[in-house]
């Protein structure tokens, strides 16, 4: 049988439309588990571990990039996009992996990095060789001004010019990233058959779904226009701190271009030849909702995308409520994915909880995500209520955190090793010295010692990700909300004639919800929460929620 036959054969294992509402865990590959004992997790390390992330509940398992690289982003710098690298193993590895997964029920994405490359890319050595090679255009290329500046005034989010000079070609390339990461040029028809072709070799590996890394920065405006100014009040939504001068200019020529929905169409025609295969667009956008809206219309771009909004510090009632119903608004018949963390924002315990968040919090932010109307992105260790871990400065790796030190300590803090026994070395992660330090509040919060407690935030994912499985409202279903007091959230999730009622309490205080309005509520239980409805209030306890059926 051959690749794609296995594609077509596992892709029977859930509906064509599994995504929709699906719940992704996403594992950082780096960090999940160490088959080889050289400190650095690896894919046979991921595969041994598929039955823990199968028991808890989920569709699918989205995995960070894995591909041979130099690592200077840790794998975000691709420098074979055909070949694993070997820190995390072979094809051989991934495919057995693959395997394993879909025996399981699972789903595997991957996260294809397409708007750059790695400068040591063997495209982009050829391309910086001279102006007449084959691959001279394949990059994003610009002669100097006349005073030897760069083009324009973009900047790269890592700080300092978004262009580097090269002495070979005697031009300036793009790197809306690291100066090691060069852009592609889009524009380029050669270079968008040859992405394609890309990712057309893993979905015959029988892959189910890309996640695509920055997928609104594949093409730039060709004639370089300057960006214009921003002024900044606030943190926006995009993510990116008032510590990087990124933060103020409006991105409007470095990305976002018109011309990108061409190639989502190329790229959604391809997905569409292998069935049940999915698309997730990462957008970072001066207008998120309004991008996330045009990026999923139709049958013919991305199948779903998210954006940072709450990846945020805010995690309010007001703040999560105008969100949702800012994007309900402009998104129409697109589709939506939430996460509240990932391998770049400080983990959720700490960024929304302080530094004691008492596990409820992690229970009742599971759930309200769980509920939003659109698919879910589990980052793993949220399972266990893991907080951000302190990683002294000689200590980092991030290049990101290196760079913007004191103000920002980077994404070290987030990618620390999963603790799997508590009494284990270094937690059961590895057999030796991990690439990050593991901190030792993890190791109370380990897989082992939450596996064995009914009430740990562990069981509390799988019995409410079973419990959600039963309730087609909660995917797929429509939301409106309800008036609920400054510290809690209450919609509605509707699906045909299924109604659901779904209340929360954010606070540290029981709460009261009057249920004026709202009639012949039926109390559901089987989802790990408790409340006292009244005849004309719901009332929770603190970061307590409620389920009732309409």
């Amino acid at each position: 049988m051959n690749d794609r036959a296995v594609s077509r054969q596992h892709a029977g294992l859930k509906p064509v439309d599994w995504w929709r509402g699906g719940v992704i865990y996403q594992i950082y590959p780096r960090s999940f588990s160490d088959s080889n004992g050289d400190g650095t997790g690896d894919l046979a390390g991921i595969t041994r571990k598929l039955d823990y992330v199968a028991s808890l509940g989920v569709d699918a398992v989205w995995l960070s990039p894995f591909f041979r690289s130099p690592m200077k982003d840790f794998g975000y710098d691709v420098s074979d996009y055909r070949d694993v690298d070997p820190i995390f193993g072979t094809l051989s590895d991934f495919d057995e992996l693959v395997g394993r997964a879909h025996d399981l029920g699972l789903k595997v994405m991957i996260d294809k990095v397409l708007s750059h490359t790695s400068d040591e890319h063997p495209w982009f050595r050829a391309s910086r060789a001279d102006h007449d090679n084959p691959k001279a255009d394949w990059y994003v290329w610009a002669d100097a001004k006349a005073d030897g500046s760069p083009p324009n005034n973009w900047l790269s989010i890592f700080g300092g010019s978004a262009w580097q000079w090269d002495s070979r070609r005697r031009q300036y390339y793009l790197h809306n990233f690291l100066k090691s990461q060069p852009d592609l040029n889009f524009h380029q028809p050669a270079v968008r058959r040859q992405i394609l072709e890309e990712v057309a070799f893993w979905l015959d590996r029988g892959v189910d779904g890309l996640r695509l890394d920055t997928v609104n920065f594949y093409f730039h405006d060709r004639l370089l226009r300057d960006n214009p100014p921003k002024v900044v009040q606030k943190q926006g939504l995009d993510a990116v701190p008032l510590s990087n001068p990124y933060a103020f200019q409006q991105h409007i020529y470095d990305k976002s271009r018109p011309e990108n929905i061409a190639f989502l169409n190329e790229l959604r025609t391809l997905l569409d030849r292998y069935p049940a295969t999915t698309t997730l667009g990462e957008i970072a956008d001066e207008d998120p909702f309004g991008t996330m809206a045009e990026y999923t219309q139709g049958t013919d771009r991305l199948h779903k995308a998210y954006t940072f909004s709450l990846l945020s510090n805010d995690f309010s009632a007001a703040y999560i409520r105008e969100i949702v119903e800012a994007l309900e608004a402009r998104i129409g018949g697109g589709w939506p994915c939430w996460s509240i963390g990932n391998h770049d924002v400080i983990r959720v315990m700490s960024r929304w909880g302080g530094a004691d968040a008492p596990p409820a919090l992690a229970k009742v932010l599971m759930a309200l995500l769980l509920c939003l109307r659109g698919s879910v992105c589990i980052y793993q260790g949220e399972e266990l209520g893991l907080t951000e871990a302190e990683i002294p400065f000689e200590l980092l790796q991030d290049p990101y955190g290196i760079t913007f030190w004191p103000e920002l300590k980077g994404r070290d803090g987030c990618r620390t090793p999963m603790p799997w026994r508590a009494g284990a070395d270094h937690a059961g992660f590895s057999s030796a010295e991990p690439w990050l330090p593991i901190p030792a509040e993890h190791r109370a919060k380990a897989v082992d010692v939450q596996d064995g407690d009914p009430d740990s935030i562990l069981n509390a994912y799988r019995l409410f990700l079973a419990w959600r499985s039963e309730h087609r409202a909660l995917r797929t279903g429509s939301i409106r909300f309800i008036d609920a007091p400054a510290d809690g959230l209450a919609f509605i999730r509707q699906h045909e004639q299924q109604q659901l009622l779904c209340m929360f309490n954010l606070s540290a205080q029981p709460m009261s919800i009057s249920l004026v309005g709202v009639t012949g509520v039926e109390p559901l239980s089987g989802h790990g929460f408790s409340a006292e409805p009244q005849s004309d209030r719901i009332v929770l306890s603190a970061y307590g929620a409620f389920f009732g059926r309409l």
